[in-house]
């Protein structure tokens, strides 16, 4: 279906029926509002104002006391999944708002350290999510996979341990090994080792950098880490060179820009520069992030590319071959899913 644009009245492609690929959705930022509501009245959870629906929070994570902040609602949120049938029913939904939004496949990515404890231990959180993922892939159509994430805040060890784990679970979902949480702490270095784990057993290496730090920590992530792809990286923006090298080395980078504006990284989506990023050659996937907290999904990112860039149908048919291309797909999915984009342009 299309609707009419106020551009002279012509009718525009909906952004909803493009395929995409979304490659940059963490686990429980992905839950409903509705859901989480229902989930801490099940468990007796008081949820701050926040967290109880209406207008997303402006976190300014750029500050240490945003950051916090932003941290405290994150687990909050988390401490509601308490039982597979939580897990099962948080990707499942997960997947029907990705459907919806015109996602044909979801690299979903997930600590499950974090819900180790009330799931019977770091072995039984994987699988129990690994279930939930290939019940949920079944019952949409969705292809879903997983990128298993370490805590950057945590012990490089820790670290070891999940990548081990990722390499173990590699034929059965897992196909990524992740850093997260704040990239102004530590050094990515202090992570090869975890890296070297996960690429050697034939894992994607996707840490984020380019967020709340800037250039130098995307720079970190190609040198320390052999990254393949860079959760966030529109920081590189900031450094041409940078740029010209993750063009030519075909790194995707995972914007995700109502995050960077409601975490304080930009003052407003404008701001944001995925111009910058496209016009220099640098592959984007559009991702969501945690739209939990900041209130917009996948298919919404592409319409800030479109309302608040000018990108046109045919740039914004190209983002989506990029998250396409930078997908850890299978090729037979991933030549179905561009064929798909071209009619979409062609329509």
């Amino acid at each position: 279906m299309e609707s009419v644009c106020a551009r002279g009245g012509a009718a525009i492609r909906d952004l909803r029926r493009l395929p995409k690929a979304h490659l940059h959705l963490h686990f429980t930022g992905s839950m409903r509002p509705a859901t989480l509501l229902e989930l801490a009245d099940k468990y007796g959870v008081h949820l701050p104002e926040a967290l109880r629906g209406g207008e997303p929070p402006r976190l300014r994570a750029t500050d240490e006391r945003g950051w916090f902040r932003f941290q405290r609602l994150y687990d909050i949120a988390r401490s509601c999944l308490r039982a597979p049938e939580d897990i099962q029913r948080l990707v499942r939904e997960a997947a029907e708002e990705d459907v919806r939004d015109g996602s044909h496949w979801l690299e979903i990515q997930v600590d499950p350290t974090s819900y180790a404890p009330r799931l019977g231990g770091l072995i039984p959180a994987l699988e129990i999510i690994l279930d939930a993922v290939h019940s949920a892939s079944r019952d949409t159509g969705l292809g879903i996979r997983v990128l298993v994430a370490a805590n950057r805040m945590k012990h490089p060890l820790d670290a070891r341990t999940l990548a081990r784990l990722a390499v173990r679970y590699a034929d059965h979902g897992v196909i990524g090994f992740g850093l997260s949480n704040d990239e102004r702490r530590g050094f990515a270095r202090d992570f090869d080792r975890a890296f070297a784990i996960a690429r050697e057993g034939g894992l994607l290496a996707a840490p984020h950098g380019g967020e709340l730090s800037g250039p130098a920590s995307v720079r970190d992530c190609l040198d320390d880490l052999h990254a393949g792809r860079v959760g966030h990286g529109v920081r590189a923006a900031e450094d041409p060179t940078l740029l010209r090298r993750l063009a030519a080395r075909g790194v995707t980078c995972e914007v995700c820009p109502s995050s960077n504006v409601a975490l304080g990284v930009y003052e407003k989506p404008e701001d944001v520069p995925l111009r910058t990023l496209f016009d220099a050659g640098v592959p984007m996937a559009l991702g969501a992030d945690d739209p939990l907290l900041f209130g917009a999904r996948l298919a919404a990112q592409y319409e800030i590319a479109r309302t608040a860039h000018d990108f046109t149908d045919a740039e914004l048919a190209e983002l989506a071959r990029q998250s396409v291309r930078g997908s850890c797909a299978p090729q037979d999915e991933q030549q179905r899913l561009l064929a798909g984009i071209d009619a979409w342009l062609a329509g």
